[in-house]
C-alpha cells in the first residue's frame, strides 16, 4: 500500500490540527506502512537525573504511530490510541535528539497495530521500544 501523504502534506496537516506538536517532531522518511520521526530534544523534555523523560518518549512513540496511519489512510484528524504497550531499555542520551522508526504491521478498516523502535540519535541500540493500537474513524 502506498501512503496518500508526503512528510511535508502531513507536517502541514499537524501544524493545522495538532499544532502543540509542531515543534517537538519532524517528519523524517515516509514509506510504505512505515515513518521515521525526529522528537527535537529541548529542556522541556527532561526528568531529574539528566534523561528524557518517559512521557516524553510515550509522546514520540503516540505521534510517531499516528504519522504512519495518517500518511496511508489520509488526513483522518480523528485516529486515535486505543492500546499501548511500552518497554522502556536503555537511558537516553539528554543532549541528543530522538529517532523513531514506526512500522505499521497492521492496517485494516477500523484498527491500525504499530510498532516503533525509539533510539538516540547515532546510537545503535533501541532506548525503548512501543506496540500501539489506533482506532480509524469511519469514512
Amino acid at each position: 500500500m502506498a501512503a496518500k501523504m508526503t512528510a511535508p502534506e502531513l507536517m502541514d496537516f499537524l501544524e493545522t490540527v495538532f499544532p502543540q506538536v509542531k515543534d517537538d517532531f519532524e517528519i523524517e522518511e515516509i514509506d510504505d506502512m512505515q515513518v521515521r520521526v525526529r522528537m527535537k530534544i529541548a529542556e522541556r523534555h527532561l526528568r531529574p537525573g539528566g534523561t528524557v523523560s518517559g512521557p516524553s518518549m510515550f509522546a514520540l512513540a503516540d505521534c510517531a504511530v499516528y504519522m504512519a496511519v495518517l500518511a496511508m489512510i489520509g488526513p483522518q484528524a480523528l485516529a486515535v490510541t486505543t492500546n499501548c504497550s511500552m518497554d522502556f531499555m536503555r537511558k537516553p542520551a539528554a543532549e541528543t535528539d530522538l529517532i523513531a522508526d514506526c512500522r505499521l504491521l497492521k492496517l485494516g478498516r477500523v484498527l491500525a497495530v504499530g510498532d516503533v523502535l525509539i533510539y538516540s540519535e547515532g546510537v545503535a541500540a533501541p532506548v525503548a521500544r512501543a506496540s500501539m493500537t489506533y482506532s480509524i474513524p469511519p469514512r
